[in-house]
């Protein structure tokens, strides 16, 4: 069970986009929302190019998983299963429906005039400049060892990402978050005939990964931070940090985790039940 046990660290690093735009949304007031100020807010935070950067690392983690799950490894209809799986409309639709339905009493109009600015579009830029580099393995290795040089330091930048982490629950959100998937993933391949155990089964192992998957959690999440944040100035990142504070920014902060973790949550148990049927099919 170990190649399986291995998704819940996976789904770790791979939600953490969730804390990406969880840093993005600030800035709201609480009057109703209308579907088309929806739109016009996913597009100011470049939903679209964030999905598009998960869809091709979805890909990837795909054949990596295929290589470790299935008897003989990737195939055509193997990966035909990924392109349905990470389906670039079904992806946007769940993550849309999900946020809409959490801001539904708020008014996204003035944070869609913030990060439609200058320096709106330069960070959300500099967050996707960043979740792409991140796909590199090597990449991500030299962002964790330059948060592991620092984090015993008295560093000004990363006691400000400490707090931007805290305000928002950046790390327990994500923890959840990435549990949560892992226990989609075991149900699908429970339903899909390519493992038996129960539910409660299910949740005893996937919990007892908790606090390796909160530690590698941690780690990536400041080494992501660390390195997105990196060409801010201090009082940008400090004006950042007080408009999370507000209610209206906590209020678009779990709309946005809503929306993702619903996504997360579909695909993981769609791969768990497409490799239980490959893992079948291969072994007739």
């Amino acid at each position: 069970m170990d190649q399986i046990s291995s998704f819940s660290k996976t789904v770790a690093a791979r939600r953490l986009v969730l804390s990406a735009l969880a840093l993005l949304t600030c800035l709201v007031m609480s009057v109703p929302a209308r579907a088309e100020r929806v739109d016009d807010l996913m597009d100011a935070l470049q939903v679209e190019a964030m999905l598009g950067i998960m869809r091709t690392e979805g890909m990837a983690y795909g054949e990596e998983l295929a290589g470790d799950m299935l008897p003989g490894g990737s195939s055509a209809p193997w990966r035909d299963l990924l392109a349905q799986i990470y389906d670039s409309d079904s992806m946007r639709a769940v993550v849309r429906t999900g946020i809409s339905q959490t801001i539904e009493d708020t008014d996204p109009k003035p944070l869609i005039a913030f990060f439609s600015s200058d320096l709106g579009q330069r960070i959300v830029q500099l967050e996707l400049a960043a979740r792409e580099a991140m796909i590199d393995d090597a990449v991500e290795e030299a962002a964790r060892e330059a948060y592991r040089e620092m984090k015993d330091d008295e560093d000004p930048r990363l006691d400000q990402l400490r707090r931007f982490v805290e305000v928002n629950d950046l790390l327990e959100a994500n923890v959840t978050g990435a549990l949560n998937a892992s226990f989609q993933f075991y149900s699908g391949l429970v339903d899909g005939g390519g493992l038996q155990l129960s539910e409660g089964d299910i949740l005893s192992d996937v919990w007892s990964q908790e606090d390796e998957t909160r530690e590698d959690t941690r780690e990536w999440l400041f080494a992501y931070l660390l390195l997105a944040y990196e060409p801010l100035e201090n009082e940008e990142l400090d004006a950042y940090i007080a408009l999370s504070e507000t209610s209206q920014g906590r209020a678009l902060n779990r709309a946005l985790f809503a929306g993702f973790n619903a996504m997360y949550d579909e695909i993981s148990y769609a791969l768990g039940l497409a490799a239980a049927q490959q893992m079948q099919q291969q072994e007739l």
